[in-house]
């Protein structure tokens, strides 16, 4: 009964968080689901609509409830062009753990969210034994993008082009740092996150390669979580809460940032760990609400904070660079000059802007894994607007879209080959993009 109780009080207060909106469906112009689909339930406003009605639509059929806010890629975009202000993605967070605790989460997802990666030792281990056994498993594309296909996991993964897992993570080739602070210089905390840490790892290396040219002390310890956004947005607030509980007393120390090189993870420890590390207790969201302030994007790091700045317009080099705006980078964080100004620093690179820049690429994470014929369509449009400018490299500063623009250029047979920024201004400085141990 006090479950009851609990799940009326939260629709409650999803219906009064829903009452500036006015339905004026400007949303729909950006919406990336409503531009593949032309479906309204497809669009914020069809999703608010539902939300506004959810206790009755949860007992009629709550798997269709699911089903339908599932079609959402959580970019933010809505919100973005909202001229209300409503906080329409914190409401789809809730209004998806409302969900998944009326009909109960999966058991696959229960296990993965609530076992695997609040246990890094363990997710650690696993990546070790599947990254030589999938040798078995992929057949390489010999692409541009370094992409491998699975036929004998299409049950599973499709027809996807795919990154393979580096033979080594970044922590098993760094092992935990805890470099001393230079003498009135600066130290960082570095949080790779789960594909930094374990499939772009060349990405992870350069940043690190970076930050210790500009003699920035790193502090990388060991037992990292996930950031827990994988299970808030499968409405697994749970699940989050014990991935964060395993990283706040990890990420204590003498450091004067948390840099990461995604966007997600940025994003989710600078704005919803703060909130959701309430309802572990106050010391928690103490901890959180200090922490997010100390949180920043590595570019915005280099170039807000380091004063890393563009060479001149007379040195544009002959390297046309194309810069895709990852959603939870420019529009849920703001940044959007700063990855420029890196590219714009990096010799030989010279930055030609495509079409629809912030559009969605149609990674959106999970989504990509639930509804990938979606994806790949939502995908295939931001694929048209970089082969249009006709750049070499393709660049965006989020590891979950560089697996996506890989994706669509490759099953495309584009030469255009994805870059991190930072990546390329590591190349500029002679780096190798790898930091030594």
């Amino acid at each position: 009964m006090s479950d009851l109780h609990s799940l009326a009080r939260r629709l409650m207060a999803l219906d009064d968080r829903l009452a500036a909106c006015m339905r004026c469906g400007l949303c729909q112009s950006v919406c990336p689901m409503f531009g593949a689909t032309m479906k309204e339930a497809d669009v914020a406003r069809g999703k608010l609509a539902l939300v506004s009605n959810l206790a009755h639509e949860l007992i009629c059929d709550p798997q269709a409830v699911a089903g339908k806010l599932d079609r959402c890629l959580l970019c933010g975009s809505c919100e973005a062009a909202c001229p209300s202000g409503v906080k329409i993605t914190e409401i789809f967070f809730e209004a998806r753990e409302v969900v998944n605790t009326y009909l109960g989460l999966p058991p696959l997802k229960k296990m993965i969210f609530r076992f695997l990666l609040p246990r890094p030792e363990l997710f650690n281990l696993s990546v070790r034994v599947g990254a030589p056994l999938q040798r078995l498993m992929l057949r390489r594309n010999h692409d541009a993008q370094e992409t491998a296909c699975a036929p004998m996991l299409s049950f599973l993964l499709g027809k996807r082009h795919i990154r393979p897992l580096a033979p080594r993570s970044l922590t098993s080739l760094t092992g935990p740092l805890d470099e001393p602070r230079p003498e009135g210089g600066l130290k960082v905390a570095f949080y790779p996150g789960c594909m930094g840490d374990k499939l772009y790892v060349d990405m992870a290396q350069a940043c690190l390669a970076v930050l210790r040219h500009h003699k920035v002390a790193v502090f990388l310890p060991e037992g990292l979580a996930c950031c827990g956004m994988p299970a808030l947005a499968s409405g697994d607030a749970t699940g989050m809460l014990r991935q964060i509980a395993v990283n706040l007393p990890i990420l204590r120390g003498d450091f004067d940032y948390l840099v990461t090189p995604c966007p997600t993870c940025t994003k989710t420890i600078h704005s919803l760990w703060p909130h959701y590390a309430q309802r572990l207790g106050t010391l928690e969201r103490d901890a959180a609400a200090r922490l997010a302030e100390k949180t920043l994007d590595i570019t915005a790091f280099l170039v807000d904070v380091l004063k890393v700045a563009a060479l001149p317009e007379s040195d544009e080099g002959t390297l046309a660079v194309t810069y895709h705006d990852s959603c939870h980078l420019s529009k849920g964080l703001g940044i959007r000059s700063q990855p420029r100004t890196l590219i714009r620093a990096s010799s030989p690179c010279r930055l030609v802007e495509m079409d629809e820049a912030d559009r969605c690429c149609g990674c959106g994470g999970s989504f990509n894994l639930t509804h990938y014929d979606l994806s790949l369509r939502i995908g295939q449009r931001k694929r048209d607007n970089i082969v249009e400018t006709g750049a070499a490299v393709a660049a965006a500063a989020c590891p979950a879209c560089m697996m996506q623009l890989e994706d669509v250029l490759s099953q495309n047979h584009d030469a255009v080959v994805v870059r991190h920024p930072v990546q390329l201004y590591a190349q500029h400085l002679g780096l190798d993009g790898k930091a030594p141990a």
